[in-house]
């Protein structure tokens, strides 16, 4: 079983559409591997919005964890100011001489638990989001919601790859695709760990070289091996040539280019993949090609 992650310097290159239609195209084709589809974006997810699925299990997400004073227990000694690092606890108000413990700007460290002489703190688990397992008429789809404010997005990534590998494996399915999150911080190196291949897309903007060049160097720390699709490739000749260019000159894939085409948000409004409700577009077709050429480079 095969893990295959889609990723961009920034967000609105294309992933989610993209992704969709390979979702569309891995269950549409007998000729090419059949797949469970991930989308690792939990902080903005929206790949529900296009293959519209139904949801068939839903669990809580309990991230981290909040301190929170008991006052029937403390004295008001001051320990947990003393070695709270975020400034996140003072002398309540409305009690007195005990100390009160603001949820917001805790960061969960624990540190005052360790020091309260009285065992007045404990650590209480916060739910932080939800993760779903729902079925596409196209393949089985596995995402999340972050609560907003909520932290531990790279940690709520990694159950959901966790669960669509464990199904993949399970339900005999040759391929995980991974709707990776835009940028490069934690949740993406969470979407990139244990990737077979990661698929980057890129366009030919003023700061699409530089979007590519750093979801590059990611992949390449994590030893991930990486291609190039270029989306939107005739808006802008010179920009696509430098981006050629560069693929040629680090031994990358280019695995096609998709030309601009209208096609794609008015199938992206209507909810369905381009390759699905406009099969015969231009967009449609270059995409069919770049899934062909990425099915045959990550089960090679």
């Amino acid at each position: 079983m095969k893990q295959l992650v889609i990723l961009s310097g920034k967000g609105g290159t294309g992933k989610t559409s993209l992704c969709a239609a390979f979702a569309h195209l891995a269950n549409l084709e007998s000729s090419l591997p059949t797949a469970v589809i991930a989308d690792a974006d939990v902080d903005a997810a929206n790949l529900a919005l296009v293959l519209q699925p139904q949801r068939t299990i839903g669990h809580d997400f309990w991230g981290g964890a909040v301190a929170e004073i008991s006052p029937d227990l403390c004295t008001g000694c001051n320990a947990c100011i003393s070695v709270c690092r975020y400034d996140a606890i003072f002398p309540d108000p409305a009690r007195p001489g005990k100390n009160w413990i603001d949820p917001i700007a805790c960061d969960g460290c624990a540190a005052c638990v360790y020091a309260c002489p009285q065992n007045a703190i404990k650590m209480i688990p916060q739910q932080e989001g939800q993760w779903y397992q729902s079925q596409t008429r196209f393949a089985p789809l596995f995402h999340a919601e972050l609560f907003p404010g909520k932290e531990n997005s790279g940690k709520l990534v990694t159950l959901v790859k966790q669960q669509a590998r464990l199904w993949a494996e399970d339900s005999h399915y040759p391929l995980v695709i991974i709707d990776g999150p835009p940028g490069i911080g934690c949740p993406v190196i969470s979407a990139c760990a244990g990737s077979d291949l990661g698929a980057i897309i890129t366009e030919p903007s003023l700061a699409g070289i530089h979007d590519l060049k750093r979801i590059l160097s990611t992949l390449q720390h994590f030893r991930v091996p990486a291609s190039v699709c270029i989306n939107k490739s005739d808006l802008y000749p010179d920009g696509a040539a430098e981006i050629r260019a560069f693929v040629a000159q680090q031994g990358l894939t280019l695995l096609g280019e998709i030309p601009f085409d209208a096609h794609i948000p008015e199938a992206m409004f209507a909810g369905a993949p381009v390759t699905e409700l406009y099969p015969d577009s231009t967009a449609a077709q270059a995409i069919r090609r770049i899934w062909q050429n990425l099915s045959q480079q990550i089960l090679k």
